[in-house]
């Protein structure tokens, strides 16, 4: 998209086409009522070009400078420079213009004041009416007042009616002439229509405002004036307008309202893009070849909005221009960019590149720049002046007398593809000499047509290789493609077939899709659309097709016919004018639809001429002239008739009509009407009776099949329906284009390995053929396949994808619109291998030996043999003298096999050259290149000559055979030996190194060492007494490689021990031959080997293997890529291949075990082996002490042949049964046998073990024990004795036993989980004894015995110990008043647990001081009265019986003084509470007495020293007196003594003891009563 000119872009509605340079002015007087304006319309054009025809033109032309009629329509108001219309002209050069063109435009200063004074006054109005037609004021008034425009003096005058008119390009010549104008009031718009290409937006572009100028000129809404040339007088004067005119300038208004809502709902249909577009290179900079010393311009129009920014690179490197100050100059003006390079050098050849950027994007392109530097004696003037033709010299574009050679690596083959894949082709191209920074020209073809970048194809160029892309692979993408190399003058190509398959069809047994769909004679509601029709039929023939369309910019599809056509053309109408379509093709059987065709390219609905208009003037909308006269045209004129009428298309379901439009139309559009009638009949209808018909083109449908038709057109506008034209002749409803005939003779003739060459002759009287298509088919199996997909022109095509050795044939088929023909008769059968040729040039001819009239000579063989074996070759000599070869002569009239040929008769000291040239079945190839002149003389030198036929086989990844030929010239004594050199085939003569260090007898060796992918040559050098020889001519460069497919020879042993060498090849062709060796020497005794060949497999069988048999066999296929391989049989392989084939001879049925014996669960027995493998015919005897047995109730014997089991069972093992047992086997002709023998002290235990196993199992059919009786120890140290049970019920019972005596258990067992359990707690020795479990029920008993005594119970106790000691605790520090104790707790404690302390690593001795004890759980070591000698680590082991269980504590550091402290501190608590007085006893805690009784109370007292002793009394001092004594005696009897005592002396009474260590008191509460008798007498006494 362009980028609008500064005076458009604040429009919303804006003229995209840029109005032309060449249209000066108009006028209209719409309203001579009120005022007289003269209105003067001025539309410039800038120097952007696109849409512009005129440049075009002139580009196109090479139009000169000043050749104006062909860059504008008419004299133009702007004065432009030829660069505009160049390659990017960049300004408006203001004064040249006025002082070239004034003579042209002006007639002197005061015409010109009087045209401003009318353009002055024509501007308001002309604002008015733009503001009207939404164009815009400013894009007018700034358009002319940046012109140089000088308006003659003339008076304009009104068309009575706008008239339309032809089209007229104003040349130079007539620029004073008076011209006469009509501008549409319209704008263009912008369509964003996705999906399609920038040409197809173009053409839509063109399409839309062909409509809305086409619409706006069929009413007559133009705005049309007369400018002749008038005097001033006239000027003045104006007519007066009639009442005719008044009305129609009203119609006109009413017409040019109406037209411009139909122009704006015209657009808001469209998809209205914003005014932000992408940057897009409207001329593209084109690529330069000069000289030295000029200078070149580089010009691009550039497009977008915003202005895209325009950057220049050379060789993707952006050009500054500061840093290379007048070398460079970049200009852009008016989005026209150029680049300038001044005073080019040779430096300066690179690829340049423009680069346009804006917010919506980037785009480049790209141009060469090629500087040629001059090398011989010529005027350089003459090349400065532009005068080359003159120089005699060969000069190329890329320089003086250069050549180029291009060649061709890893080059693309025929491919293969499928509908809807991504296929890629590639070439790698390698160019000499290479010129830096220069691309090569390269171009892709597909059927000679070159191709253009799309979305469907895309092009690489990485400077090294070129590839093709193909997105999205179709049909019509099959054909054969062509990379074209050019470099100036020279150019080189290369061509590969493409093949496309149909896509899987989503109905099994639908067609394939139609192919190359087309849209022919597109009218303004009409179009007819082509295609070709597929190959394939899915199986049934197809019925016909189905053509969709759909509008450009949506998505819908929609069918345009509702009934399969089978005529692969179809007339489609009913299409919307202005609109574009794209159309579709779906082929239809009785399977299904076939997937669509790739779609059409789109097509506008518009009339042809009118397309053909636009298309030389694509401006949009249209900015030409149209001329009016001033005479008063008819009114109302009603059309004449259509002329020219005829049926171009006529088929069974339709007939074309195409007529011309009538000379007499008047000045409005004109619309058809169509009629048909029966031919010979009158009786006239009209076919198209609701809508007229827009273009001359009409297709008729609903006729019937078979009758004849006549058919007439008539015209219609607004005054009325004219005449009809002329009527057809009959024209019958048939086809006219008839299906065309079968080809004929089908020649298929052999091309390659894979291909095949098909020719054909064309069938009689074919008409409009598209081409053919070609299936092939193996021989016999009856079944086609499609060779091509895209139907080929010619009559011979190759077909490629074919299996080599088959036998094909063909058949061929023509097409054309009418459908597709028979098939062919079928061709001979071929079989498909490659054709022959002669020979290539055999090379590298030396001498082997020379004597005084003879030489030997030798040669390598050619390349290419021809695809069969060489024959011989012929050997031509001519002499040499002074340099000069003479005639050429025949060495040899017989064809020499060997490559080393003797050529007598010579003449001595002469010098000659050679030629040899090979010959094979195709005839005799090319002679080689003349030798190196060679001198015949006798040899005089002791060493000996080189060998010859040095050659490279069996080439692997790391290792290769070298094979060669001893030379023909000795020397002075035998030959004693052979030295190999090899080196990389790029390194340096001096990198020859040797193989081997001593010389080798044999004339082959095995190199091995190589590096994978390095390619290496070698030679080989003769040794004898005299020293050694010359080296051998250089093998040809070995790639070390194991090349794909590559297969290796094996050995094999068959049935019969014949012991054979086979090898297979699958690269040969059809003259292919193996060839066997021993030791590399041509296997010529028979006696010892057999070789039998068939096909691509080849088998060397040993007639008599033994030592004379030891050896390398090798095997070369001729006619190949080097296919071989080798394999050495040496004496420990020969050992092994005759033990095998004694083995195959004499076969055994191999065993996989022996015959063996087992008992069943029942007690039965089993005798059984395995073979390995056995046939469906093996059998086997059984036998026992030498007498067969056979099946039944004692034996049952079996034999299964799929897994090769043998058994036998014996339900019972009884004494006489003791014996040997044999199977014999047989399976074929292999046998086998194998015994047992079971006597003696191995028969009586396994009898014992049956009857075990009969009664363990009789005893199962009860309530039994599947896991015996047994113990565990539980996480608590308790002892669980548990059995499994199995087989119980609900009322089996569970009896325990120990010793015979029933343990009683409280809680009934569960039988959980099928578990039985007994928890003993806390086990000791008590605990030992035999215990016993018993289950029973109705159905039996079962009973389990577990004897935990001597070594059981032992091993019991261990465990109870090892579960004692895990569950120790750490050790802890305890502190007393006898000193430190160190304890640890456990779950329970066993004396069978035994303890031990170790002090420091020293096993502790207990003695008074320090011991060890068991308290409860606690187990305990006390040291009485420790001292810092008891510091250290402290170890307890607790010893199980089996393991010694450690815990550690450390008693040192502050652990010792915290725990000494704690010692001392209870130490003296100890001694305090020792000494502390203290009373013994004797004291009760109440005493009752009666009164007048003695008391006495006496207690015992200690303390140290001796304490202190005093009473209370109710808590008071209580001390002795006459009535009670208190006595404290020897220092520890205390007594009280009351003689009698009162009730007064009741109380609590307190005996305190106390000395320096503590004090205690003793209570002692006496209660003193009166006996009754006494009370009641003192209470009388005191009454």
């Amino acid at each position: 998209m362009m980028s609008l000119p500064f005076y458009q872009r604040h429009h919303e509605h804006y003229d995209r086409a840029y109005r032309h340079k060449a249209l000066t002015s108009t006028v209209s007087q719409y309203q001579k009522e009120t005022k007289s304006k003269a209105a003067v319309y001025a539309q410039g054009s800038t120097a952007y070009a696109r849409g512009s025809a005129a440049y075009r033109h002139a580009s196109a032309a090479g139009f000169s400078l000043d050749s104006s009629a062909a860059y504008s329509h008419g004299s133009s108001a702007y004065d432009l420079e030829s660069a505009a219309y160049s390659y990017g002209s960049t300004a408006y050069d203001h004064s040249a213009a006025q002082s070239k063109r004034s003579a042209a435009y002006s007639l002197d200063s005061e015409s010109l004041s009087r045209s401003s004074a009318a353009y002055s006054h024509a501007s308001e109005s002309i604002n008015k009416l733009a503001a009207a037609y939404r164009l815009g004021s400013e894009a007018y008034s700034l358009g002319l007042k940046n012109s140089n425009l000088m308006i003659e003096d003339q008076s304009y005058k009104m068309s009575p009616k706008a008239k339309r008119a032809k089209q007229n390009l104003i040349s130079e010549d007539k620029e004073n002439e008076a011209m006469d104008y009509s501008v549409p009031i319209f704008t263009g718009r912008e369509v964003n229509i996705s999906g399609i290409t920038d040409t197809e937006e173009e053409r839509i572009k063109e399409s839309a405002a062909y409509v809305a100028k086409r619409n706006l000129f069929a009413t007559g809404e133009g705005v049309s004036v007369s400018k002749v040339a008038k005097s001033t007088s006239e000027e003045e004067h104006h007519e007066k307008k009639s009442r005719k005119v008044a009305i129609r300038e009203s119609a006109e208004r009413v017409a040019m309202k109406k037209t411009l809502e139909e122009t704006q709902a015209f657009h808001k249909k469209l998809n209205q893009d914003k005014l932000l577009h992408a940057p897009e290179f409207i001329i593209e900079p084109r690529s330069h070849t000069i000289w030295e010393k000029e200078n070149v311009v580089f010009r691009c129009s550039v497009a977008g909005w915003p202005a895209p920014r325009v950057t220049w690179y050379k060789n993707n490197v952006p050009i500054d221009v500061q840093a290379h100050p007048g070398k460079y100059i970049i200009e852009s003006r008016y989005g026209l960019h150029s680049l300038e390079i001044t005073t080019c050098e040779f430096d300066d050849t690179a690829q340049y590149r423009a680069s346009a950027m804006n917010v919506k994007g980037e785009v480049s392109v790209y141009a060469s720049l090629v500087v040629k530097r001059y090398k011989g004696e010529i005027d350089a003037s003459l090349l400065h002046a532009g005068n080359l033709s003159m120089s005699p010299f060969a000069v190329t574009p890329y320089g003086y007398a250069s050549r180029f050679e291009i060649s061709f690596v890893d080059k693309f083959d025929v491919a293969f593809g499928r509908e809807g894949e991504t296929m890629s082709l590639g070439c790698t191209v390698v160019i000499n000499p290479d010129i830096k920074r220069f691309k090569p020209d390269i171009e892709w073809y597909r059927n000679g047509v070159l191709i253009t970048p799309s979305k469907w194809v895309q092009m690489q160029w990485s400077g090294e290789r070129a590839s093709l892309t193909l997105t999205h692979a179709n049909k019509e993408d099959e054909g054969l493609y062509t990379l074209r190399v050019a470099m100036g003058e020279y150019y080189e190509e290369y061509s590969g077939y493409v093949f496309v398959r149909d896509a899987d069809a989503e109905i099994p047994g639908a067609p394939g899709a139609p192919l190359d769909v087309q849209c022919l004679d597109a009218n303004k509601d009409y179009v007819i659309v082509s295609w070709k029709q597929p190959a394939v039929d899915g199986g049934n023939p197809i019925l016909g097709y189905f053509i969709d369309r759909c509008e450009v910019g949506t998505a819908h599809w929609t069918q345009c016919n509702e009934n399969p056509v089978k005529f692969a053309r179809f007339p489609v109408t009913g299409l919307i004018e202005g609109r574009s379509y794209i159309f579709r093709v779906r082929a239809v059987n009785k399977a299904g639809v076939s997937l669509p065709s790739r779609v059409s390219e789109p097509v506008a609905a518009l009339d042809p001429a009118d397309r053909a208009r636009l298309r030389s003037h694509p401006s949009a909308p249209w900015t030409g002239q149209i001329i009016v006269t001033e005479e008063e045209p008819a009114e109302g004129v009603v059309p004449g008739p259509p002329t020219d009428l005829q049926v171009i298309e006529a088929t069974k379901n339709y007939v074309v009509l195409s007529w011309k439009p009538p000379g007499q139309r008047g000045h409005e559009g004109i619309m058809y009407f169509v009629e048909k009638c029966v031919a010979g009949t009158e009786d006239w209808q009209r076919v198209n009776t609701e809508i007229p018909v827009k273009s001359p083109r009409f297709a008729v449908f609903d006729l019937s099949e078979g009758k004849s038709y006549c058919f007439r057109v008539r015209c219609c506008n607004s005054a009325g329906i004219g005449e009809p034209s002329e009527a057809t002749e009959a024209t019958v409803v048939d086809d006219k284009l008839d299906i065309p005939k079968a080809p004929g003779r089908i020649m298929p003739t052999r091309n390659t390995d894979t291909s095949v060459v098909v020719t054909w002759t064309e069938p009689p009287d074919a008409k409009e053929l598209v081409g053919y298509y070609i299936e092939s088919s193996v021989e016999g199996s009856g079944r086609w396949e499609p060779c091509n997909n895209n139907p080929v022109k010619g009559t011979r095509f190759i077909c490629h994808g074919l299996s080599n050795g088959e036998k094909y044939i063909f058949r061929v088929r023509a097409v054309n619109a009418a459908g597709l023909s028979e098939f062919s008769q079928d061709s001979e059968p071929i079989e498909v291998k490659a054709a022959i040729a002669a020979p290539s040039q055999p090379y590298d001819i030396v001498v082997l030996e020379s004597v005084r009239d003879s030489m030997v000579l030798g040669w390598k063989q050619p390349k290419v043999t021809g695809g069969t074996e060489i024959t011989g070759y012929y050997v031509n000599y001519c002499e040499v003298v002074d340099g000069v070869p003479g005639k050429w002569k025949e060495a040899n009239i017989k064809a020499v096999t060997e490559r080393a040929y003797r050529i007598e008769n010579l003449k001595e000291n002469m010098v000659y050259q050679f030629q040899v040239a090979a010959a094979n079945l195709a005839g005799v190839g090319t002679p080689s290149q003349p030798s190196k002149p060679f001198k015949c003389e006798e040899w005089t030198i002791a060493v000996p000559g080189p060998p010859h036929d040095v050659k490279c086989t069996e080439v692997r990844k790391d290792s290769l055979v070298l094979l060669w030929k001893e030379p023909v010239y000795t020397g002075r004594s035998p030959i004693v030996g052979y030295y190999v050199d090899m080196k990389e085939t790029e390194a340096k003569e001096e990198r020859w190194r040797s193989v081997n260090k001593k010389p080798l007898q044999k004339k082959y060796l095995k190199i091995d060492g190589l590096t994978q992918g390095v390619s290496y040559v070698f030679r080989v050098r003769a040794t004898n007494q005299a020293g050694v020889g010359k080296p051998s001519d250089v093998t040809d460069a070995v790639l070390a490689e194991t090349r794909p497919g590559t297969k290796e020879m094996v050995v094999d042993v068959d049935d019969n021990g014949v012991i054979s060498l086979n090898f297979e090849c699958d690269q040969m062709s059809p003259d292919s031959k193996f060839v066997w060796s021993k030791n590399y020497e041509p296997i010529e005794d028979d006696s010892r080997l057999n070789i039998d060949t068939k096909g691509g497999k080849s088998k060397a069988s040993f007639k008599n293997p033994g030592e004379d048999d030891l050896g390398i066999y090798s095997c070369i296929v001729t006619d190949t890529d080097g296919v071989s391989s080798s394999y050495t049989i040496d004496e420990e392989e020969m050992k092994r291949l005759l033990a095998l084939s004694h083995e195959r001879q004499f076969p055994t049925v191999p065993l996989t075990s022996e015959l063996a014996v087992e008992i069943l669960e029942k007690g039965e027995v089993r005798f059984w082996l395995q073979a390995e493998k056995l046939s469906g015919n093996a059998k086997a005897n059984f036998v026992f002490n030498d007498k067969e047995i056979f099946n039944g109730e004692k034996y049952k014997m079996k034999v299964d042949q799929k897994t090769g089991l043998i058994e036998m069972i014996m339900d019972k093992l009884e004494d006489k049964d003791e014996g040997t047992y044999t199977f014999q086997l047989q399976d074929g002709k292999a046998t086998n046998q194998s015994s047992l023998v079971l006597i003696g002290d191995v028969f009586k235990k396994l009898r014992d073990e049956a009857d075990f196993q009969r009664k363990d199992w009789q005893r199962k059919q009860g309530p039994h024990f599947v896991d015996e009786l047994g113990w565990e120890v539980t996480d608590e140290c308790n002892v669980m004795l548990k059995c499994k049970v199995a087989n119980i019920k609900k009322e089996t019972h569970i009896v325990w036993y120990k010793d015979d005596r029933e343990i009683m258990v409280d809680e009934e067992h569960d039988f959980k989980d099928g578990v039985c359990t007994l928890l003993i707690s806390e086990f000791s020795k008590k605990d030992a004894g035999t215990y016993e479990v018993i289950l029973k029920d109705d159905r039996g008993k079962d009973s389990s015995e577990l004897k935990l005594k001597d070594t059981a119970f032992a091993d019991l106790m261990n465990e109870v110990c090892r579960r004692i000691a895990l569950s120790a605790t750490d050790l802890k520090i305890q502190s007393t008043a006898e000193g430190i104790r160190l304890y640890s707790y456990v779950t329970y404690y066993v004396e069978d647990l035994r303890v031990g302390w170790v002090h420091n690593d020293t096993q502790i001795k207990f003695t008074d001081r320090v011991k060890t004890g068991v308290t409860g759980e606690q187990i305990w070591l006390q040291i009485n009265e420790p001292t810092p000698q008891d510091k250290g680590k402290y170890i307890m082991e607790l010893f199980d019986g089996n393991t010694a269980h450690k815990k550690t504590i450390d008693l040192s550091g502050q652990a010792f003084d915290e725990a000494f402290a704690e010692f001392e501190r209870l130490k003296q608590a100890a001694i305090a509470e020792k000494n502390r007085a203290r009373v013994l006893g004797g004291l009760p805690d109440v005493v009752t007495i009666q009164e007048g009784k003695a008391l006495n109370l006496s207690c015992t007292v200690w303390g140290d020293p001796t304490p202190e002793v005093s009473w209370l009394k109710n808590e008071k001092s209580f001390v002795s007196d006459a009535n009670c004594i208190l006595r404290f005696e020897s220092g520890k009897n205390v007594s009280f003594s009351i003689s009698t005592v009162s009730t007064h002396d009741s109380g609590k009474y307190s005996i305190v003891v106390k000395n320096k260590y503590g004090t205690e008191t003793s209570d002692v509460t006496v209660s003193v009563y009166i006996p009754e008798e006494e009370r009641e007498s003192e209470q009388e006494k005191q009454k």
